[in-house]
């Protein structure tokens, strides 16, 4: 699969092995893809398929043994895996939001304060801003009665919703997401791929989302296809079935 010159997001010829010798396995080799400002893509496959690898290698959390990941700082591609350790980390807090299986909240902040944080550590918003920010993301995710919680006192479903709101809050460019409608019943599992929906539609976001969920399939603009490591040609299904305002009230 050739890449164009119009993407936000290239992964180039990626290859991410575990072990040595014979012990060896690939669970991305040879990965091609590009993604588009403005793009809603779900990758699918298989358990064992390579998907969550996949992500981390394309988000710069894990480094491929060979091939590149490009991706637009706001004026120019950058080489993700050329950059020095603390650019790659600043890159990721100034233009990347994260979904995870497992949450990673703070255990000792409230559902409140996970929002807040982002705020005010990655856009130095002042604590009047980032606590009304935060609470109109919880009330839109049904969590407004909620916020004085911490992750301990909260259901696996509200806990994803505050990752959720987490990863949204202060409009990245990319934002990459592992299962994150796997805790939640379809009502929220709806409403949260309708928020990324429209971080990408609506804010210029471009949004990557591991799932094994077939009921994200009307949202979503493509869909990828791994197995064994290996990508499959996408399939273009334009995600343009659902509209409503601007739910996180935060557009440019």
């Amino acid at each position: 699969m050739s890449v164009s010159d119009d993407a936000v997001l290239k992964g180039i010829e990626l290859v991410r092995s575990f072990g040595d010798g014979e012990s060896r396995t690939y669970a991305v080799h040879g990965v091609t893809l590009e993604l588009a400002r403005g793009q809603l893509a779900l990758l699918m496959g298989p358990s064992g398929s390579g998907k969550s690898t996949l992500l981390a290698v394309l988000s710069g959390l894990l480094q491929p043994d060979t091939g590149k990941v490009l991706a637009h700082d706001g004026q120019k591609l950058v080489d993700v895996w050329t950059l020095k350790e603390r650019e790659r980390e600043e890159f990721r807090l100034r233009q990347c939001g994260f979904i995870f299986q497992g949450y990673n909240l703070f255990p000792a902040l409230s559902a409140r304060q996970q929002l807040e944080i982002v705020l005010r550590w990655g856009e130095g918003a002042n604590a009047r801003d980032a606590s009304h920010r935060a609470d109109e993301v919880l009330d839109l995710l049904g969590l407004a009665k909620k916020s004085r919680l911490l992750p301990a006192q909260l259901s696996g479903g509200e806990k994803q919703r505050v990752a959720i709101g987490r990863a949204l809050i202060k409009n990245p460019q990319f934002v990459f997401a592992d299962e994150p409608t796997s805790a939640l019943d379809w009502a929220h599992g709806e409403q949260v791929i309708e928020l990324l929906r429209l971080a990408a539609h609506e804010r210029g976001g471009t949004i990557l989302v591991v799932s094994h969920d077939h009921r994200l399939l009307p949202f979503v603009d493509t869909v990828f296809h791994l197995e064994d490591g290996r990508l499959t040609a996408p399939d273009a299904v334009g995600g343009t079935n659902h509209h409503r305002d601007d739910p996180l009230g935060v557009s440019s």
